[in-house]
């Protein structure tokens, strides 16, 4: 898969992607599609590829703005759109990459993002962070469940409590304005009105999940776990329908992080088991003759990406075929 994502996808004489392989909006890919790359070239590192990152970060580089508050990286390669969750995706993969092999270049680059995700928080709405920061109309579950991801990690390699105190608001916030009774969560909440979007999708549960996880983890409370859990049993019944998950996989492998958090401590692997049929149907009923994956004609870089970070992930675990 690294192969055809390099084959198809990656411009090298810019050092750049495409966003897919067909007709595209821009020349270059949109910066979300290398959230997703980036978090599935570490995985691919941690299975003893050296240096696949390394073309995916000189990429991302070009996103780069310094534009005030704070530096950060916007959505395309000119003068765009800074999204808060775009860079929560980059910093939770440079943080894992960091854990990872000890290269501080990625701390330093995480601290630098995160100084500027904090000046998305205020007040409005109670609390919580937004997702779009030229259009501060929403705050969203998928612009606040990674942030606590992040504090969390701070938290863990630091021990300093100020991240943790921090991962607790933002925690506290989502949870009250945005779960649903059943622990699946939705998807925004409109700062004007307060009126919730109810739609559902796979990777804003997925990293309420990992938070649950990651904080029993941390501070071995027990409503942690129990949340974790009752989010996992409740996720596989929202979303797993008709043997399969929805289409779009790189919301799905979220949801696989969330599980495989909770599998760290609950050492449970029937709780993976729908998890792992899906990857194995897709392998099988949405792979082209180019070993490309997608239902839609244009394959894209996210889906590819997505998928290469589902599988690294579920051959680390070395389970054997539920």
């Amino acid at each position: 898969m690294e192969k055809n994502i390099n084959q198809y996808f990656r411009v090298a004489d810019k050092a750049l992607y495409l966003e897919t392989i067909g007709k595209h909006e821009k020349p270059y890919s949109y910066l979300w599609p290398l959230c997703a790359l980036i978090q599935a070239t570490n995985e691919t590192e941690a299975l003893g590829k050296p240096k696949m990152m390394e073309p995916v970060i000189s990429a991302i580089n070009q996103y780069y703005t310094t534009e005030k508050p704070a530096p950060s990286y916007q959505s395309y390669i000119d003068k765009s759109s800074r999204f808060y969750d775009d860079n929560q995706w980059i910093a939770i993969a440079y943080l894992d990459a960091y854990q990872r092999n000890k290269d501080v270049d990625y701390l330093d680059k995480s601290k630098e993002i995160y100084k500027w995700l904090l000046t998305g928080y205020d007040k409005k709405a109670g609390g919580g962070i937004y997702w779009q920061e030229d259009k501060k109309t929403s705050k969203n579950t998928c612009s606040n469940g990674p942030n606590i991801l992040i504090s969390l990690q701070f938290y863990k390699i630091t021990g300093d409590k100020k991240y943790l105190d921090t991962a607790l608001l933002v925690y506290n916030w989502t949870n009250k304005m945005l779960r649903s009774s059943e622990g699946i969560f939705y998807d925004a909440i409109n700062v004007e009105n307060l009126k919730v979007d109810s739609a559902t999708y796979t990777y804003n549960t997925g990293t309420m999940l990992q938070a649950n996880a990651l904080l029993y983890q941390l501070t071995k409370e027990d409503k942690y776990l129990k949340e974790a859990k009752f989010i996992a049993a409740n996720a596989e019944r929202h979303f797993y329908k008709n043997n399969r998950l929805g289409d779009h996989y790189w919301f799905n492998v979220v949801l696989l992080r969330g599980y495989l958090e909770l599998f760290k401590v609950e050492k449970d692997a029937k709780r993976l088991a729908f998890l792992i049929k899906d990857a194995e149907r897709i392998w099988k009923d949405e792979r082209d003759e180019n070993n490309l994956l997608g239902k839609q004609k244009n394959k894209s870089l996210i889906m590819q990406a997505a998928m290469l970070e589902y599988y690294a992930r579920l051959a680390k675990l070395n389970l054997t075929k539920l």
